[in-house]
């Protein structure tokens, strides 16, 4: 048996003042160092090689083309100040956002066309976006913009940059443009690589070097996944658009310092407490740039020995459910949006040797369309070789004792039958869900027991209203509700005394949820889910012990509920056992539990939300299992494959 950690070891600690890269550097990632070994700005970003020669890039760009031809000559997408206002004014962050990542997707579809085509009239496409975000007022989304909140402007402050994820990632896809077609625009628009220069140092470089109060920087110990994402994009302006060299060094250096300070809050399993879909735009930021340095230094500054590094890559692997499905914790989607940058880890895996972890990334990418929005990412995904797939590595079983989380199957390799996730944690996470001891079931690679995820972010989501939104309740995850009371929100609200027990025959994860709860006469609440291999089989068990009796309840008797989200059609078959029964191919699940330790309800919950419906479709529905008011009880359900 393992002690599964205490309450005090999580993701997002305060980072060590060494870093883990200035542990394996030390000072040759300073700035006098990388003065030295930084190669000049028209070689620093990665070659890219032939287009012609760039693996199935005909097939994998036809859609890409068929769109950017589509488009030219039509006018460009373009944000409003009244689409701006509206996340000040309704909270919808949307109406602005939209047109913004349009205009940046068809600027990106626009470079590739010039390339791979190599016809100079795209050139003009290219020049018409590029100068439209030069004009724009700013590359900041109104959602993170400053200027409302500190003077209740509803319009942006040219003159005051906000570096924020928006502004970052312009700089960055200009840079990758500027690196892939800056001789041909010298040629045909002189002087439109002087105006990208001044407007990215304008809005990003200096910005980045002369503020360091910008609180994604992670200076006050709360470092997430903002911080190696503009870092990352960052780093790649600097190295492509800054020719001083001391200035680009000194830039440099700062980018290293924030992804270290990111790596070094990570824990040292690399788990995202985020969940497995923000994995890619923190941990996979970090990998991108940490490739992009070493190739700007000549090697001189390789991660490829450091353990979290190590660790993180082979995080999607560990979370995956079989097929689009993936565990999915926190502000993340149990089926993610294809077309991620699968080539990231295919790649970091094959060259730390984790042979499991670019078996699955190839599978992945072999599969997905590829989605070729982001510039940079599309430029190193069309120059990697496409690995031929050979089956889904999936794992028997892992505990990531840094975000308390648990996967385990019957079968290493297969996905049939039951998988059990198993979540502890504490409830002050980032992207936080009030979850603390919640149990996720897949049966044959789909999830039956499930976690709703997250809808469309709006001024609310980030808001101390947060926890109005239903999925974000406790209420509406897999776990109880205890008198009444759902859990508390904050880091003191935990799970405690965790331990895993991982066997041939069985998988079982067993922890105190008392803590979650502010319910004072809860003495202990032990949840213990258990995977038996053997049989094929789930049990979830849960004892419970107050310190008073049920006469004597604050509460006035309120019982305790277990709640359990169900996808699929469900069922009552009869007292004591239901049946879910999953869209698709999936075989029918059957729950079961002792009808005379607790009564049943079930709550329909309609769905409207896009980012909801797309996964589960119209409707989820809450089984209710109201146990009896006493001091003491227990009760099992079990949850199986139906015979």
């Amino acid at each position: 048996m393992i002690n599964a950690g205490s309450s005090t070891h999580w993701s997002g600690s305060a980072p060590t003042a060494a870093g883990p890269l200035s542990a394996a550097w030390g000072t040759r990632a300073e700035a006098p160092a990388l003065v030295d070994v930084l190669r000049p700005a028209p070689t620093a970003l990665p070659p890219l090689g032939d287009p012609g020669a760039w693996p199935n890039a005909a097939a994998r760009l036809a859609a890409v083309l068929d769109q950017a031809r589509a488009e030219r000559g039509t006018p460009w997408p373009q944000p409003t100040a009244s689409h701006y206002a509206r996340f000040f004014r309704d909270g919808n962050r949307t109406a602005y956002e939209t047109p913004v990542f349009e205009h940046d997707d068809r600027l990106t579809r626009a470079a590739l066309a010039a390339l791979v085509l190599d016809n100079d009239d795209w050139l003009d496409e290219v020049a018409d976006g590029v100068v439209l975000l030069c004009e724009r007022s700013t590359w900041c989304w109104s959602a993170h913009e400053e200027h409302h909140r500190t003077r209740g402007a509803v319009v942006p402050d040219p003159d005051i940059p906000y570096l924020d994820l928006g502004a970052a990632g312009v700089a960055a896809q200009l840079a990758w443009l500027d690196h892939v077609l800056g001789d041909r625009l010298d040629v045909r628009w002189p002087g439109l690589r002087a105006r990208v220069r001044r407007e990215v140092r304008t809005r990003v470089l200096d910005p980045f070097t002369n503020r360091r109060d910008w609180h994604w920087l992670g200076l006050d110990g709360d470092v997430h996944n903002w911080c190696p994402w503009i870092c990352g994009n960052v780093l790649v302006a600097a190295l492509r658009l800054v020719d001083d060299v001391a200035d680009r060094a000194g830039i440099v250096a700062e980018t290293v310092r924030g992804i270290d300070r990111y790596l070094a809050a990570l824990p040292a399993d690399g788990s995202i407490d985020e969940g497995y879909e923000y994995w890619w735009n923190g941990a996979c930021r970090a990998l991108e740039a940490l490739d992009v340095l070493e190739h700007a230094t000549g090697g001189a500054l390789s991660a490829t020995a450091v353990p979290v590094v190590r660790e993180t890559v082979g995080f999607p692997h560990r979370m995956h459910l079989g097929g689009p499905w993936y565990v999915n914790l926190a502000d993340a989607r149990a089926r993610p949006p294809g077309g991620q940058p699968w080539h990231v880890p295919q790649q970091w895996a094959g060259r730390i040797g984790d042979r499991d972890a670019e078996r699955h990334a190839a599978a992945q990418r072999a599969d997905a369309v590829p989605d070729h929005t982001e510039l940079g990412r599309a430029l190193r995904d069309l120059a990697t070789p496409v690995i031929e797939r050979a089956g889904e590595p999936l794992v028997g079983s892992v505990w990531l004792p840094g975000t308390q989380v648990g996967v385990a199957r019957p079968t290493a390799g297969s996905n049939a039958g039951p998988t059990l996730v198993v979540k502890g944690g504490h409830n002050g996470e980032n992207h936080n869900h009030n979850d603390v001891g919640s149990v996720i079931v897949a049966v044959d690679g789909v999830p039956v027991v499930v976690d709703a995820g997250r809808p469309t972010y709006t001024k609310q989501t980030f808001s101390p209203d947060r926890y109005d939104i239903w999925t974000m309740q406790s209420s509406w995850h897999n776990v109880p509700e205890v008198r009444g009371t759902p859990q508390g929100t904050g880091r003191a609200h935990h799970a405690r005394d965790v331990t895993v027990e991982d066997t041939p025959d069985r998988y079982r994860v067993r922890m105190d949820l008392a803590p979650a709860y502010p319910v004072p006469a809860l003495r202990s609440w032990w949840r213990t889910a258990t995977l038996h291999r053997d049989r094929h089989r789930v049990t979830i068990e849960d004892e419970w012990d107050f310190a008073d009796g049920a006469d004597d309840a604050d509460d006035g008797g309120v019982p305790s509920t277990l709640h359990y989200l169900l996808a699929g059609r469900v069922t009552l078959d009869s007292p004591g056992r239901l049946f879910v029964h999953p869209p698709g191919e999936t075989r029918a699940t059957l729950i079961a539990w002792n009808p005379s330790l607790a009564s049943a309800d079930l709550t329909l919950r309609e769905l409207d939300d896009p980012l909801l419906t797309t996964v589960w479709g119209e409707k989820l529905t809450r089984l209710e299992l109201h146990l009896p008011d006493t001091a003491r009880g227990g009760l099992v359900i079990t949850v199986e494959v139906s015979a």
